[in-house]
């Protein structure tokens, strides 16, 4: 992931400073436990100034509005208690060269400042510390103890003490190219390591920048540069030093990750507050989307795996109480034949009634024949009470099972991220599992625990036009079949197999081809476990024959009066959500 450096930084400061001071703070929300968004309005706008103290994606910048979940975390609240209501009056580098931000709060512009929020952006130390007027610690994002940083602890009450200042040289724009190039040069070695040695205030990715628009690669020696190339390589340096002094920036995407300067751009950005709260929020996403999905991975294989253990134990048993006929059928043969039996007898072989084969019969020596067959009938007995207690147990363990597996194949369905769509398509399952009791919610905290499902269903068109509406997960499948199907719709579905609830949505007179229909049932072969395979037998029926059994799990449901389509998946080329269907046979056997 790629740290906010100090241009970028600066750059984004400059750019707030031009259109949003001074500003009134409305409200504050905390969105995770290293980001808070900070309400501002202006006399022409409002928004989200957000504030990052992530290990890795600290920043700062103009964000998304915060979910409407509930905040509960205390550090934002102490912000509400003493900055509700005043002015943003000043945003301000500590100093020359430093990436930590003075955000000055006041009662409005001109007015003494009266709190400070310090915004450190510095990597994995990087923290947000709110102060007084004097500077005294009021709350910090991240509190450092005495044992933790002998250096520089960061406490409620004490002092705020600024970072230990750079020790690196400082660029600057009266350097001339030949003391540069001196500095640069005085140890031979490849030019991107020693520039970043020579001189503060610089990152890897700046430099990459600046020596792919230089034509420069970055190992290149220093000893092999022509004058031609520290050439072309100080004029990009000075380019860069008058940015950070006029403010003049092009902030664009780059083939990884961005730049503000313009350099190894392949698409313009909005500006810098879209860039930036666009590049951490897709890589904050896709950290979490690898995380959760990893997660819940392992807990459903770690559940699935004791169910199916449970499962091969109630089945061994059923096994076992299969023999329950054989002692009954021993136990008549015995009876019928007591005067074949003698005292002391440990094994006798009789005729079976129907095939008239042998058959032996264990007995125990110190038993008549009357009380061997009654023993017999004893383990009969037994067997046959072992099987009715047992039968319900282990259906009840394969429901379980055949849920989990549909939930495990909605996850391999989102296999890797795209769009926020697909982080909030995870945290969906996670939530259903959390209702369903197989996680616990403390675990696997929600950022936005909403009952409802979202919406954001995988969207297609057909040939001609109709629209084709997938779920990504079993409360979207639940969604798409039971709230937003029509009449005139249609409902397809793989059969017998775990996937996605499809829908097409038909006006009413209009009559898909056996292209439509084709293309439909190929997409519902390819949201299942059966994308694979060459062909998947795809059902579909209007939604009125659809329905969902009393008490069943999310995403589960019955369906009759189907028909019967090939699906081909491997026509299809993206990837999408998961369920569960299970076949209603009607009166007539359709």
């Amino acid at each position: 992931m790629q740290p906010v450096d100090f241009t970028t930084l600066t750059a984004t400061c400059s750019e707030l400073r031009a259109h949003w001071l001074p500003s009134r703070l409305e409200q504050v929300y905390q969105r995770d436990r290293y980001t808070i968004a900070m309400a501002l309005r202006t006399l022409n706008q409002r928004g989200w100034l957000q504030i990052s103290w992530h290990p890795q994606a600290a920043h700062i910048c103009i964000g998304d509005p915060p979910p409407r979940a509930p905040d509960t975390f205390t550090f934002s609240q102490q912000l509400v208690h003493q900055l509700g209501g005043l002015a943003l009056v000043a945003i301000e580098a500590i100093a020359p060269w430093e990436r930590v931000i003075n955000l000055q709060f006041a009662r409005r512009p001109g007015d003494e400042v009266l709190y400070h929020i310090y915004a450190e952006i510095m990597g994995k130390y990087s923290n947000a510390i709110l102060t007084d007027a004097n500077n005294l610690i009021i709350t910090a994002a991240h509190q450092v103890s005495q044992q933790q940083s002998s250096v520089r602890p960061i406490l409620t009450g004490q002092p705020y003490e600024t970072p230990p200042k750079l020790t690196g040289t400082i660029p600057s724009l009266q350097e001339s190219q030949a003391r540069w190039q001196e500095r640069v040069s005085l140890v031979p070695g490849a030019i991107k390591r020693q520039l970043l040695k020579s001189y503060s205030g610089l990152s890897a990715v700046l430099v990459e920048s600046m020596l792919l628009v230089s034509e420069i690669p970055p190992e290149t020696s220093t000893d092999t540069l022509t004058a031609e190339d520290w050439q072309r390589l100080f004029a990009r340096w000075q380019e860069w030093l008058k940015a950070l002094d006029n403010g003049n920036y092009l902030p664009a995407w780059m083939t990884h990750g961005y730049t503000v300067m313009g350099w190894g751009a392949i698409a313009p950005a909005k500006d810098i507050q879209t860039l930036i709260n666009e590049y951490y929020t897709a890589q904050l996403n896709q950290q979490l989307f690898a995380q959760l999905r990893h997660q819940l991975t392992q807990k459903l294989s770690n559940i699935l795996g004791k169910l199916r253990n449970k499962a091969q134990t109630f089945s061994d048993r059923l096994q076992q109480s299969d023999r329950a006929d054989e002692y009954r059928q021993k136990a008549d043969l015995l009876m019928a034949h007591l005067q074949n039996w003698e005292p002391g007898m440990t094994e006798i072989i009789l005729s079976d009634f129907e095939t008239g084969e042998p058959v032996a019969i264990a007995l125990q020596p110190d038993k008549n024949a009357v009380l061997n067959a009654q023993n017999l009938y004893k383990q009969h007995q037994k067997l046959k009470r072992a099987r009715a207690a047992v039968e319900p147990l282990l259906q009840e363990v394969q429901a379980e099972i055949d849920y989990l597996e549909q939930v495990e194949a909605a996850i391999a369905q989102i296999d890797k991220y795209q769009t926020a769509e697909d982080l909030q398509a995870l945290e969906e399952i996670r939530d259903e599992l959390i209702g369903q009791k197989y996680l616990e919610e403390l675990e696997y905290r929600s950022r936005n625990n909403n009952e409802t499902a979202s919406t954001n269903f995988h969207n297609y068109r057909t040939l001609n036009g109709f629209q084709v509406l997938i779920g990504r997960n079993n409360r979207q499948n639940d969604q798409l079949t039971f709230r937003v199907a029509g009449d005139y719709d249609l409902w397809f579905h793989a059969q017998e197999i775990p996937g996605s609830h499809v829908l097409l949505r038909l006006d009413p007179g209009a009559v898909p081809d056996a292209a439509d229909l084709q293309y439909v049932a190929d997409l519902a072969a390819y949201y299942s476990r059966g994308r694979q395979s060459d062909q998947v037998p795809v059902v579909y029926t209007e939604p009125k024959y659809v329905y969902k059994p009393k008490g069943a799990k999310p995403g589960i449901a019955i369906y009759k009066q189907e028909r019967i389509l090939w699906g081909k998946p491997q026509s299809v080329e993206e990837a999408g959500g998961g369920g569960d269907v299970v076949r209603l046979r009607s009166p007539t056997g359709g």
